[in-house]
């Protein structure tokens, strides 16, 4: 059976950054993340699985899509070898609430530091903010009218002598009385007349640009309504209680004060509080508790830090408040509980959790069994090679050296790489790696780092050519003596 809507043929389009991931096949989503990320096709694969079946699970019967659980991931593999750029790459592909965090920073409830549950209050808050976006794109265009009202009642302010449509209603109930003389009504008549006319001229103006400079005086609200009230604590329940504070000061009238400032500043200020007032912020909250639980992301970052070595914690030390604690408290959020925020309580049952980690001490299963068992699929990342240092440099769309030529194009200089001087590049970092630590492809940046250290400083300066090219030979006698010294690259590269 084929699921694939009517607009997936031409979802990749050439310039667009961000393409809904529910429209992506897993080929395509792929397809996309090669362009920022070299090989670990087995870890793109599970990850542009685990996206289409949320798609999938939407088209499932009522009777079964509840019963549908999501296969958590768990990404394994020496650090620098993509796993935290493939969660980046998939927030951006996503459209949908996504959060990444780093287990290490987590500590059992009832001390000091963030409990687990913060993970899903952060996704949730990320996704009001997304659904908030998306209806404000919705009535964008109405809010730029009204915007345009309000400037103009600035600018060229109603006549006083004009008459509301009720004062005009009551003229004509007091004119169809017997016996009763109005005053003429020609001068102002007139007077609204150029009134509408002027207002006209002004509203041409105003939307061909010729007065975005201009400077008017306007009425706006402070940026803190509470004053300068703030809640100092620490992490955890007071970081709550602070967020409860906050959104109970927000709901004051603000106090306004008159500022000077630009039509285009204050077109820019105006559309917010119109935008903001058009927007029906209980069914933000509604849409937006419904994507977390139907399609909301977690990526947990540095999951091997909380895993317990193969000792185990009974040896006298007491209980690790920031590693089998916070595994079990994460268990239950990973299997589907209640999380109470501050926008309601949300669902976590089909919340899709992706983890990572490197994992040179610990090893997964020195997790707890049930913590395991919710992550199902293990997907082990390779350590890079020389040929995929090689294609780390030249072909993602942010590759290093298309970095380094865009900063030196803004001096002028144009920067140009051989062939010979980007393999021996790529063969440097491979060699450090083997002979030192192996830091996966950050190694490339401590590389380039001393590589060009003497360009950069002396440009514009001392460098007046217009162009500079890296060669073989240039790399050689940069590099090769600190790669071939082990105690000088342990502190250098």
């Amino acid at each position: 059976m084929t699921i694939h809507s009517d607009t997936e043929a031409a979802v990749i389009t050439a310039g667009k950054s961000a393409i809904a991931a529910h429209n992506l096949t897993p080929n395509q989503i792929v397809e996309l993340l090669d362009k920022y990320i070299i090989g670990q096709k087995d870890a793109k694969k599970s990850v542009a699985i685990a996206l289409r079946n949320r798609l999938r699970r939407q088209h499932v019967g009522d009777d079964l899509r509840e019963e549908i659980m999501p296969n958590n991931i768990i990404m394994i593999g020496p650090t620098g070898v993509g796993k935290t750029e493939i969660a980046r790459r998939l927030a951006k592909l996503a459209k949908a609430p996504f959060v990444k965090v780093e287990a290490s920073k987590f500590t059992e409830v009832g001390y000091v530091g963030r409990d687990v549950e913060s993970m899903i209050r952060d996704l949730v808050d990320q996704s009001v903010a997304m659904v908030r976006s998306e209806k404000s794109e919705e009535v964008k265009e109405k809010a730029a009218a009204l915007v345009e009202e309000r400037l103009l009642d600035i600018l060229l302010p109603p006549t006083p002598s004009s008459r509301s449509q009720e004062q005009d209603d009551e003229d004509e109930s007091v004119q169809d009385e017997p016996g009763t003389a109005m005053a003429p009504a020609d001068e102002s008549d007139v007077s609204d007349a150029l009134n509408r006319r002027s207002r006209e001229k002004m509203l041409e103006r105003l939307r061909s640009g010729r007065m975005e400079d201009r400077q008017i005086e306007m009425d706006t609200a402070s940026e803190n309504p509470g004053g300068m009230m703030q809640i100092f604590g620490p992490l955890g329940q007071m970081e709550e209680i602070g967020n409860i504070m906050q959104d109970l000061m927000s709901g004051l009238p603000r106090k306004r004060k008159k500022r000077r400032l630009s039509i285009a500043e204050a077109r820019r200020i105006l559309e917010q509080e119109e935008v903001q007032k058009l927007i029906d912020m209980d069914a933000v909250v509604k849409d937006a508790i419904n994507k977390v639980e139907q399609s909301g992301i977690v990526f947990i970052d540095e999951i091997d830090k909380i895993a317990a070595p193969s000792t185990g914690s009974g040896s006298g030390k007491g209980p690790d408040v920031s590693r089998e604690g916070v595994q079990r408290d994460l268990l239950p959020i990973v299997e589907g509980s209640n999380v109470t925020t501050k926008y309601g309580i949300v669902k976590t049952d089909h919340v899709l959790f992706i983890a990572s980690g490197a994992f040179h001490v610990a090893k997964p299963s020195d997790l707890i069994p049930e913590l395991q068992g919710r992550f199902p699929i293990r997907v082990e990342l390779k350590s890079l090679t020389e040929e995929d240092f090689y294609k780390i440099l030249t072909q993602p769309k942010n590759a290093l050296i298309k970095q380094y030529k865009a900063l030196l194009s803004t001096e002028g200089v144009d920067l140009d790489f051989t062939d010979g001087a980007i393999l021996e590049i790529a063969k440097t970092a491979a060699k450090v790696n083997e002979s030192v630590e192996n830091i996966g492809a950050r190694r490339l940046h401590t590389i380039m780092t001393n590589l060009l250290e003497e360009l950069m400083f002396n440009i514009p300066e001392s460098v007046t050519e217009e162009k500079v090219v890296i060669d073989k030979s240039m790399v050689l006698d940069k590099l090769s003596a600190v790669a071939s010294d082990r105690d000088l690259s342990q502190y250098i590269l």
